[in-house]
């Protein structure tokens, strides 16, 4: 009887271990990359095996040809906060399981939306995008499978999947600019009467020549809610672009004066940029006529 009590706690002991959350060291640790592209958030979560001495991409290790996780243990998590062009073909926002089919001429990479997906469970009509990519071999060997960002523009990137000599690129896109315009238009939505988002709004617009009127319209609620030297000069600009240069002039005169009297930390950066645009505005305005003198009459 003792012996089965034994055995029956021994058993309970295995069971809570089993099931416990206990954190051990990972052959394949665990890794986050996060890389903002102009306004879109790129994140890539996966588990990172190494070489060992192994060699991968043959038949022993990670072989050609058969659809592969990209990286170990559960499936690669790839996260784009807006809609992103690969290789020129565009995949929504979203998040997707990344898996790939390695080849020594040619990769395919794979969106795919069951984020529960492996080797073995992988359907195609599940893909959400498939793009082809050229393998570079050569360089420095990767010992720790590596995916990566470079190549940064305020719209474009490259994701880099690397393992040993090889590295396999995917060209990035975002339309930054529509992508900016919607947030600009949400922040006003979500924040009509705030001042200061008024006027970030509005320099939005001023420096794409984007909806100069509705521009206007933010300025005048921001400097209606709290007038600042920035959000005059920036109703001095707009004015200016709508070509309403004799408006344009004594505001950024007062945007000059108020600047000065503020003892606003942030204004030296401005002064220059206020009275080099009261140089403009004076040099376009119509040149006053002479007055002509009386003359005296002779005695």
């Amino acid at each position: 009887m003792r012996k089965l009590v034994l055995s029956g706690v021994t058993l309970c002991l295995a069971a809570q271990l089993a099931t416990a959350q206990i954190k051990l060291p990972s052959p394949s640790p665990a890794a986050t990359v996060m890389q903002t592209v102009g306004t879109t958030d790129l994140t890539v979560k996966y588990s990172r095996p190494s070489l060992k001495g192994r060699t991968p991409f043959t038949d022993a290790f990670v072989p050609t040809g058969k659809v592969w996780r990209t990286g170990a243990n559960q499936a690669t998590a790839f996260t784009t906060s807006t809609d992103l062009m690969v290789n020129g073909q565009t995949l929504p926002a979203g998040t997707y399981a990344v898996l790939s089919i390695p080849a020594m001429d040619n990769w395919t990479l794979i969106f795919n939306k069951d984020m529960t997906v492996s080797e073995q469970t992988y359907k195609q009509d599940a893909d959400a995008l498939r793009v082809q990519l050229k393998p570079a071999k050569g360089g420095k060997s990767v010992e720790t499978f590596t995916i990566g960002f470079s190549d940064l523009t305020d719209s474009t990137a490259k994701m880099n999947i690397m393992f040993g000599d090889v590295t396999a690129a995917a060209d990035l896109k975002v339309d930054v600019n529509t992508n900016a315009a919607a947030n600009v238009d949400k922040a006003v939505a979500d924040m009509p009467n705030d001042p200061a988002v008024l006027q970030a709004a509005a320099s939005y617009n001023l420096s794409k020549g984007r909806n100069l009127d509705q521009a206007l319209g933010w300025i005048d609620k921001s400097i209606a809610a709290k007038e600042t030297f920035r959000n005059l000069f920036v109703k001095s600009q707009i004015l200016a672009k709508l070509g309403k240069t004799a408006e344009a002039l004594p505001l950024a005169q007062k945007a000059l004066a108020l600047g000065q009297s503020s003892n606003d930390a942030s204004f030296p950066f401005f002064k220059e940029g206020i009275e080099k645009s009261i140089s403009e505005y004076t040099a376009k305005m119509p040149a006053m006529p002479a007055m002509k003198g009386k003359k005296g009459k002779k005695a």
